[in-house]
């Protein structure tokens, strides 16, 4: 094995230890580019001397951590605001009535954006309830997004966007509605952001909620992993999601052949049920 190869594979097992992600060969042409600035910043010119770097201790307590720098740097955070928008315009058209039929004596729904990246796709829902006060009044609704990407997160949190970000997937109205222009770019206003949380958490852990819940959105996270570990991020999923809740996935992901926890529901692209759940509502229907 080149030296070169064998530091690849050290960053490699380096992001899978730390989120999950394999980085496969096909995702290995793009490793010199995400890491430019870390080679900029440490003075150097390849992977071979960030692993020397990697492999030498750290000065003390408050020195930054250049492992968890190269993580962030390898990991893909795009996002835009009411991505995949017909995928999307289920939500406000089939999902969430459908849940609201189902929560009527409690009022209460809990959705978990698993893999949220920079907070567009949580964001787009709290406009989404934002801008149907009236059906909501009374509801209590909660919505979370976590990302093992702490510099995600924070991102997410501030809620200050470019004007290149704003304009992905947002018309002129809706930007108006929900931000303020503030340099460098644009802040989502505050009664927007009050409806929202953000955490950092990784999709393998236990899920973060106190009980779980009606609605998880996970798209085009489980991409970045292998079949094992594809297989036990649906086993935490499954424990995330109410029996007679939903599971969204990106356009690209499916639930066949990759896990016996979930179900396509039917007629929903790129929504999945819990299978239990399916079983019963099928007997309901046929006796």
């Amino acid at each position: 094995m080149e030296t070169s190869e064998a530091s690849h594979q050290i960053i490699a097992d380096l992001l899978a230890a730390r989120t999950g992600q394999h980085l496969t060969e096909s995702r290995r042409w793009r490793v010199n580019s995400a890491l430019a600035g870390i080679f900029r910043d440490h003075g150097i010119s390849n992977v071979d001397q960030l692993v020397c770097l990697l492999a030498a201790p750290r000065t003390g307590p408050d020195s930054p951590d250049l492992s968890q720098d190269v993580v962030e740097a390898l990991l893909n955070n795009e996002t835009y605001f009411f991505r995949d928008k017909p995928t999307f315009d289920q939500l406000p058209h089939e999902i969430l009535p459908d849940l609201a039929r189902r929560r009527a004596a409690v009022k209460r729904l809990s959705i978990w954006s698993a893999g949220c990246s920079t907070g567009q796709e949580l964001y787009s829902l709290a406009m989404l309830f934002a801008e149907q006060q009236e059906r909501w009044r009374g509801w209590t609704i909660e919505l979370l997004g976590t990302d093992v990407s702490h510099r995600a997160i924070s991102a997410a949190r501030s809620g200050l966007y470019s004007q290149f970000e704003v304009q992905r997937g947002l018309g002129v109205t809706q930007m108006l509605r929900h931000f303020d222009e503030a340099a460098p770019g644009w802040q989502i206003r505050e009664n927007t952001r009050r409806m929202v949380q953000f955490r950092q958490h990784n999709v393998l852990g236990p899920h973060p909620g106190r009980q779980p819940f009606d609605l998880v959105l996970c798209r085009n996270v489980l991409l970045y992993f292998d079949r094992a570990t594809r297989t036990a991020a649906f086993d935490r999923l499954a424990s995330a999601v109410m029996p007679d809740g939903f599971l969204m996935l990106g356009a690209g992901e499916t639930v066949v052949g990759q896990t016996e926890r979930f179900v396509p529901a039917p007629s929903r692209a790129s929504f999945f049920e819990p299978l239990q759940a399916a079983r019963e509502a099928r007997h309901l229907r046929f006796g």
